[in-house]
């Protein structure tokens, strides 16, 4: 009689880094030709732990060395306290726990809470790393996403269709340590807008379908990075993970020998103890050259390859892709072209990252910084401002969107000459620069025009560095006004709104002589005069101006 484990057969997906094009690991699909055995394993915690360890074995009759994803559901863990079988059939493959991704699947609904987080946490204690499924498609409740702390969070890609809430879900993912991953990729505007929101993964037919061989190559538009920041802590190394070939430390050089020949892909493998943690770091062309010299294959075939091994060269996953770059110019000039290990807190390798992959991004994203500045100071323009105003409205954070320009700047030009103006314009913009500290943003919208966005708790200290300094052009006294709106959360819901709460406040603070500063909420009627004063004709107070501000 025929089992069902007999007309079962996987298929195998990639998961697509975006910003390296290349395949972070394999997701292992079941399919069942006949019967429906994802419906009764979804009932069925014993059948389901069971699909999850045959996945795992039919990875490994593949041979594939890339990390894999293996789905499980909510209830499934939180029944069977864990899956010790599943354990079993890793060791049994030769892979490492921490090569292999669960990706907990829903429902959530009536699965017992308290039970699957303990399954969860000491599945991650053994090393297994735990992915968030189906979110926003499912049921998932954002409390237990936040409690479960995910490796990863997969995205149904209908939430492309709201890119605010792919950002918003990017933000959390920061707060969480995790990687956004978005699923169901099918279409090249799809893959634009996920990389654009914030995503770092994906997996979808636009890359490579379901295949019963896992793909080794998969198709990457080619699209502009615009997530990478173009600040000084530049983006995170998480974004450039790529799987790393890993062998325990007491493989021998031929075993090394047979990786590296077999897999032409591979840069380097490192060697790892017992608990995943990198103890030598064997580079590609340097071990073969060693192995093909005179009598080489001899003298280290069966003897441990750590002696032909460095020291590994590692990061932590909360470094930056500058932090790498500083990691590599502290070493040697001969392993520039090493692979960096990223390790996680507990010092295990979750993957590496190639020097060429962040040079390349890194470039890239000055190139399209220089592009946006404005000539004359060198500073942003309005859309990196505007950008950084939605990503902060989409975390829920509180900010002060300011706009500053010079008084009667027309006249300032044709009394003491464009030269002058235009010295004056470079001064308020270092000034700003060097007033604004932390996550302030400062921008040079054209003209005399600048935007500041900062932190409210911010503002005081900018004002007085900035309003109260001497001005002049030519030797003609110039004062500045400067208007601020404050953005609770919840107050607006994009840039454009919070732009037009600052139009009338900027108009305000124009009204007054001398310098000027007038403050605002969003959403609320009035405001507060805290510099400057009324002209004569214009009677006296201000428009919902605290008592005694004037």
């Amino acid at each position: 009689m025929r089992s069902w484990t007999d007309t079962l057969r996987f298929a195998f997906q990639p998961v697509v880094n975006l910003a390296t094009g290349g395949v972070a690991g394999l997701e292992i699909l079941a399919r069942p030709e006949g019967g429906d055995v994802l419906a009764q394993a979804r009932r069925d915690p014993e059948l389901d732990g069971r699909l999850a360890v045959l996945a795992v074995r039919a990875a490994a009759r593949k041979e594939t060395m890339l990390p894999l994803h293996v789905n499980v559901f909510a209830g499934t863990l939180a029944d069977l306290g864990g899956l010790v079988p599943l354990h079993g059939a890793v060791r049994e493959a030769g892979r490492l726990p921490w090569e292999v991704t669960l990706d907990v699947v829903p429902p959530y609904t009536h699965v017992p809470q308290p039970a699957l987080l303990e399954a969860l946490a000491a599945l991650r204690g053994q090393g297994f790393r735990i992915s968030a499924d189906g979110v926003g498609d499912g049921d998932v409740p954002l409390r237990l996403l936040v409690d479960i702390a995910p490796d990863l969070v997969k995205l149904d890609a209908s939430l492309l269709a709201r890119p605010s809430a792919v950002r918003a879900m990017r933000t959390l993912c920061d707060e969480l340590g995790a990687l956004l991953v978005v699923e169901g990729v099918e279409t090249e505007l799809q893959c634009a807008t996920a990389l654009s929101a914030g995503a770092q993964w994906a997996q979808g037919a636009l890359f490579a379908p379901p295949s019963r061989l896992p793909a080794a190559d998969v198709y990457m538009p080619s699209l502009s990075p615009g997530f990478v920041s173009a600040t000084r802590s530049g983006p995170s190394v998480r974004e450039f993970v790529r799987p790393a070939a890993l062998l325990p430390a007491t493989a021998s050089a031929g075993q090394v020998r047979a990786l590296l020949t077999g897999s032409p892909d591979v840069s380097g493998v490192l060697l790892v103890d017992r608990s995943g943690v990198p103890v030598r770091s064997v580079h590609r062309s340097r071990f073969l050259l060693s192995m093909s010299g005179r009598y080489g294959h001899a003298l280290y075939a069966d003897r441990p390859a750590a002696k032909l091994g460095d020291p590994p060269r590692t990061v932590g996953v909360d470094a930056t892709a500058w932090g790498v770059l500083d990691v590599v110019a502290d070493g040697d000039r001969d392993r520039t072209s090493d692979d960096v290990a990223v390790v996680d807190h507990d010092g295990r390798c979750v993957g590496v990252v190639r020097l060429a992959d962040l040079v390349r991004a890194l470039a890239e994203s000055r190139v399209e910084e220089a592009a946006g500045l404005n000539p004359l100071t060198r500073l942003p323009g309005s859309d990196a401002i505007t950008g950084e105003v939605d990503r902060r409205i989409a975390a829920g954070w509180a900010f002060a969107l300011s706009w500053l320009d010079v008084d009667h700047f027309k006249q300032v030009n044709d009394g003491a000459g464009f030269a002058a103006g235009d010295e004056l314009i470079r001064s308020v913009g270092r000034a700003l620069q060097i007033a604004t500290s932390g996550n302030a943003r400062v921008g040079h919208i054209g003209g005399d025009d600048f935007l500041v966005l900062a932190d409210p708790e911010g503002l005081d200290p900018l004002a007085v560095s900035v309003l109260d300094a001497p001005w002049s052009a030519g030797g003609l006294p110039v004062t500045l006004s400067l208007a601020t709106v404050l953005c609770r959360p919840g107050s607006v819901t994009d840039h454009r709104q919070a732009a037009a709460f600052l139009a009338p406040l900027k108009k305000a603070a124009k009204s007054l002589r001398g310098a000027s500063w007038v403050v605002g909420q969003a959403g609320l009627a009035g405001y507060e005069i805290r510099r400057g004063s009324q002209p004569m004709a214009a009677g006296t107070g201000a428009v919902g101006a605290e008592p005694g501000v004037g």
